[in-house]
């Protein structure tokens, strides 16, 4: 857990109560952090430490390609939803339901839902996994122009597509014949 980044996890108590559970929360897509903060906020300005403690925006790093530049950004895995590790009663429940940007909590009916603890162990461990994803703007059928290697200048339409390895095949016109070469997401640029 040390290694999630901290704008992605708010810590207010770390002696968690062995009644706190992590329940899901869902906010307006796209406001997840600023939700969060808001709560963090609420919680420090009632001095409610002692029942909610901490809050989980779930994101993972990935490699976004564009334009031929690499750049890791965070990636939300559930927009539009946190996670609070709190004890569930009228306070806790009132300062984060009451918070702007929040819809509601996840569950059944009326009752919020509490996570399974190897859910959230099993989350937190995925969003600490070190080899950032590829994201590629590129897809098949796209025309491209290829920007670097022996082929720079030439143009091309995208045959397919490896975001694991950050990779495509692109079919380039030489002598008029449809000649395929395999670039990096960064040799290539859209046109």
């Amino acid at each position: 857990m040390d290694q999630i980044n901290k704008t992605n996890l708010l810590v207010f108590n770390e002696n968690v109560s062995e009644d706190a559970r992590w329940y899901v929360v869902h906010t307006y897509s796209g406001h997840e952090k600023k939700v969060a903060t808001l709560v963090h906020d609420k919680v420090l300005g009632r001095g409610l430490q002692d029942k909610i403690f901490k809050i989980l925006v779930p994101t993972q790093q990935k490699i976004v390609v564009s334009e031929g530049k690499k750049r890791k950004v965070d990636e939300r895995l559930f927009p539009g939803y946190i996670i609070v590790n709190m004890i569930m009663n009228d306070d806790a429940w009132y300062i984060v339901r009451s918070t702007k940007g929040v819809t509601g909590f996840v569950g059944t009916g009326t009752k919020p839902t509490p996570l399974p603890e190897k859910e959230v162990d099993a989350l937190m461990k995925f969003m600490t996994m070190e080899a950032p994803k590829f994201e590629a703007k590129f897809r098949i059928g796209d025309s491209v122009k290829i920007s670097e290697g022996p082929f720079r200048d030439f143009l091309g339409k995208i045959d397919e597509v490896n975001e694991a390895q950050g990779k495509v095949r692109v079919l380039v016109s030489v002598f008029g014949r449809e000649t395929p070469v395999e670039l990096d997401f960064v040799q290539i640029s859209s046109i």
